[in-house]
């Protein structure tokens, strides 16, 4: 049976990975070798300077979901390269580092650094950073998107991932011009803009005011965007959003992603990737497939 997927010229033996920021925690299964079964590790978006984060309450839970502002708390990019990239490169498994510049001069000094390491399977460029210019996302711009694409993909030594915004109105115009910037591949979706209100005091429930909601409940939302992108573009997705079980992975393979990153779910469940994965491998063996390739896309009209 073949389960291994490709990303330009990166070969992936499976393809359950785990979305960024959602996994930090598992520095304790460093040793495990059950990590090592995972077909790649997305660490927390990492920024060119570090970062504090934003105020408190930083998460909400809602029904079937949660509201997170945690700000993309990070040691910036050097500090990332000298204490936390040893320890995932130590697992042997790929990784894909996320990173997210406030301007393109930031993307440009990340991708620099980044350039002179070793051990990285590739880039996964977080376009939920402000575009300067319109006062939207650069994942909301088609043209901002492509351009930034482009501009990384011009300096990079590792394939481009451009990670998608669900707040738009048509995502697989943006995810056109993500691959018309040369980007590798698409991961989608990221959050969904949502806020909770404190009905007492009649104030948000979160300290950012807004926040991003991800778990279960954003899941056939997700699934539907990636199909939606999957009928637009020819490179490879990583499809995520509310994932918990292995039907819920097949879905969005079936809807057309080539790899699925579980994310809110280590929270409740870090065995969740590999519940996930066997689960795959479990579904194929009873249905008699042999590549992980008959599923990618495969549903029916």
């Amino acid at each position: 049976m073949n389960i291994s997927v490709k990303i330009a010229n990166i070969t992936f033996k499976n393809p359950v990975t785990v979305a960024s920021g959602t996994f930090g925690h598992a520095e304790k299964y460093y040793n495990l070798e059950e990590v090592k079964k995972l077909g790649s590790i997305i660490p927390k978006t990492v920024t060119f300077h570090a970062q504090a984060g934003n105020p408190p309450v930083r998460i909400w839970e809602t029904p079937s979901g949660m509201i997170n502002a945690i700000g993309i708390e990070n040691s910036g990019i050097d500090g990332f390269i000298q204490t936390k990239l040893p320890n995932f490169k130590k697992i042997g498994v790929p990784l894909i580092i996320s990173i997210l510049g406030h301007d393109e001069e930031q993307f440009v000094g990340i991708i620099e650094k980044l350039n002179q390491q070793e051990g990285i399977a590739a880039v996964e460029l977080n376009l939920s950073c402000p575009n300067l210019k319109h006062k939207t996302l650069v994942a909301q711009d088609p043209q901002a998107t492509a351009q930034l694409v482009k501009k990384v993909k011009s300096l990079s030594k590792f394939p481009v991932i451009a990670k998608l915004s669900p707040n738009v109105t048509d995502i697989g115009e943006i995810a056109v011009a993500a691959e018309a910037g040369g980007a590798d591949g698409l991961s989608l979706i990221n959050t969904f803009t949502a806020m909770a209100v404190d009905i007492e005091t009649r104030k948000s429930r979160i300290g950012n005011f807004t926040g991003g909601l991800s778990g279960p409940a954003i899941r056939p939302m997700a699934v539907a965007m990636v199909h939606q992108v999957y009928q637009a573009v020819k490179i490879p997705i990583i499809g995520m959003g509310g994932i918990a079980t292995a039907q819920d992975a097949l879905e969005f393979i079936i809807a057309g992603a080539t790899m699925v990153a579980v994310g809110t779910m280590n929270f409740v469940n870090p065995r969740a990737p590999l519940e996930v994965l066997e689960g795959v491998v479990s579904y194929m063996k009873e249905h008699k497939i042999t590549d992980i390739q008959e599923l990618i896309g495969s549903l029916k009209q």
